[in-house]
């Protein structure tokens, strides 16, 4: 929550998403997490209604790398991805405002 909360400039509106999501989590252990949960390291397959399918692991800011399927927490569709479960569909607002719904095809957790 740190990391999130002193963000400022473009990133603070991803960084308010995060927040949010993080308020309304629940703590547990790794060992009570489901497996098809999205965590940080996951590597998550997912479709939006435009038809954009792509499949990206879920990393630090530091750890981005887009050109190697590396996407940050911090941005808004590691925001959006980060807690869903295999085959849950949320409403997403894309960086151009584009409201869409983000579909979670696939969840494997990076061992």
């Amino acid at each position: 929550m740190i990391m999130a909360s002193g963000i400022s400039g473009p990133m603070a509106d991803v960084a308010e998403q995060l927040m949010a999501e993080l308020e309304r989590a629940r703590v547990v252990s790794q060992e009570k997490l489901p497996s098809d949960a999205v965590r940080m390291g996951s590597i998550v397959s997912f479709s939006t209604a435009d038809g954009f399918n792509r499949t990206y692991q879920l990393v630090l800011p530091g750890d981005a790398d887009i050109s190697s399927g590396k996407v940050s927490v911090l941005t808004p569709i590691g925001a959006a991805l980060i807690g869903l479960r295999e085959g849950q569909t949320i409403p997403w607002t894309a960086r151009d405002g584009r409201r869409l719904s983000l579909s979670v095809l696939n969840v494997r957790q990076d061992q």
